[in-house]
């Protein structure tokens, strides 16, 4: 096995596929004509059925069509070992709060409901309620989690040394080793434009309008914010965002205004960054609301594009005469608050690495990487930002690697990574071999020529 492309499967994951899978009106259907049996008995009382196994690997088939059927055994012994860790988690009474529970839920139900639109289409899809399909997968949510936290416990002393990162490496074969495209450390130093102040105070006056048709001229708020609301993600729906929490992608001041408010009550004129709102409150259910809002965004001028990249271009000189360095002008100049926090280095947002694939990188940014050597800037210019407002930057080139095949001097980080999930996996199996081998552990035959399930089955039998 390709240790490099598959090093996903040597850390134990146990993502919640069954949450995603079903949730597919077509897999429930075909589920309803299936005979359900009992694959796997773990401890007592823990079971593993045909059905959760054919909807994770459906949901696995959809994310890779080149799924083969017999990683049906790789995926069977990953959900034998989550049942083992909840079992063990038992017995050290390792538990998890309902706040954390409820959190997780809300976070995968905020994500579908951005994938499908809507909370309304996703229900429509689902056949269920938010609230029917968060009673359905709020005890699978709570035992992915304590069986993350056991594991947590497990290996939270593991880690790995130069030596052992370099002895690895060296015991890979030279055709197992993978070939990375061209690779960049890139940052930008971002500069938002600042507005005309009469553009500002038109803007407020405007929403000072809008906000006096509904609470003293009794206007409906729906229909005013289809008319004038700039927020295009709830514009066409009369404003309204459902399940609305404390946490997530919401501006602070958002959720500030929102949580204040009583049920049908407006809030006062508020401004984030993305301009000046106001908020009427649906419904409220504890930490979680419906509501509808209208956004006006201050219109940005050529002018004020024009000052921004002046302003730019004095920053540009002071990093060309060494008066600052990239990270210094960074933190003095750049009104990206992520950026700041990585001294302006574009991070991987899974991985967070800033060794990064030129391939995703935006075009405009590529074009601009092309004329640069390791250490030097771009010249300002204006690019469109992830939420798709335009803006200014500069861009840094800290180092570029030619497409290679991975190396340590190179590749270091990730070669370190993989070490670190086998050494992981190791770790997993020798605490299966030496703490549960007390465990009762049932395969149905079906199963049982499954190679990591027969080892599994002898270390926990002490075989």
């Amino acid at each position: 096995m390709n240790l490099f492309k598959h090093s996903h499967l040597a850390k134990i994951l146990f993502c919640s596929l069954a949450f995603i899978s079903a949730l597919s009106s077509s897999y429930i259907a075909s589920a309803q004509n299936t005979a359900d049996k009992i694959l796997i008995v773990v401890g007592r009382n823990r079971i593993i059925l045909q059905s959760e196994l054919d909807m994770q690997f459906t949901q696995m088939k959809q994310q890779d069509p080149n799924m083969h059927d017999s990683m049906k055994c790789l995926l069977l012994q990953q959900m034998v070992l989550k049942k083992l860790l909840l079992e063990q988690a038992e017995r050290d009474s390792v538990s998890v709060t309902d706040e954390d529970v409820e959190g997780q839920l809300d976070n995968r139900l905020r994500y579908f409901i951005q994938l499908y639109g809507s909370k309304e289409k996703l229900e429509q899809m689902s056949g269920k309620t938010v609230y029917q399909i968060k009673d359905d997968f709020r005890e699978s949510i709570r035992e992915e989690i304590v069986a993350e936290k056991m594991q947590g416990q497990i290996l939270e002393n593991t880690k790995i040394s130069p030596s052992e990162i370099q002895a690895f490496y060296r015991k890979i074969p030279v055709d197992s080793l993978p070939f990375y495209p061209a690779n960049v450390e890139v940052g930008q130093i971002v500069l938002n434009p600042q507005i005309n102040p009469e553009v500002e105070e038109y803007a407020h006056s405007k929403m000072e309008d809008i906000r006096k048709q509904v609470v003293e001229g009794g206007k409906n708020f729906e229909v005013l914010a289809g008319i004038y609301s700039d927020d295009p993600g709830s514009r066409d729906n009369g404003g309204r965002y459902d399940g609305v929490t404390k946490t997530g992608p919401w501006a602070p001041e958002f959720v500030n205004a929102a949580f204040k408010l009583q049920n049908n009550e407006i809030s006062p004129i508020f401004k984030t960054r993305y301009g000046y709102h106001i908020i009427q409150m649906i419904s409220r259910r504890g930490d979680e609301a419906d509501l509808r809002h209208i956004l006006i965004r201050p219109e940005i001028t050529k002018g004020d594009f024009e000052k921004s990249l002046h302003t730019l271009d004095s920053i540009y000189t002071l990093i060309l005469t060494k008066k600052f360095t990239f990270q210094e002008a960074v933190g003095k100049f750049s009104t990206d608050e992520n950026a700041k926090r990585t001294g302006g280095m574009i991070t991987d947002q899974n991985t967070g690495s800033s060794s990064l694939d030129i391939s995703k990188l935006d075009a405009t940014m590529v074009l601009m990487l092309d004329s640069l050597q390791p250490g030097e800037c771009s010249k300002p210019h204006i690019y469109m930002n992830e939420g798709r407002e335009q803006a200014g930057r500069i861009i840094y080139l800290k180092s570029r690697t030619a497409p290679h095949k991975a190396n340590l001097k190179d590749d270091y980080n990730k070669i370190m990574d993989v070490a670190l999930a086998q050494k992981k996996q190791i770790k997993m199996q020798t605490w299966i071999k030496n703490k549960l081998s007390t465990f009762y552990l049932k395969i149905n035959p079906e199963y049982a020529n499954c190679s990591s399930l027969k080892e599994l089955q002898l270390s926990i039998n002490g075989n």
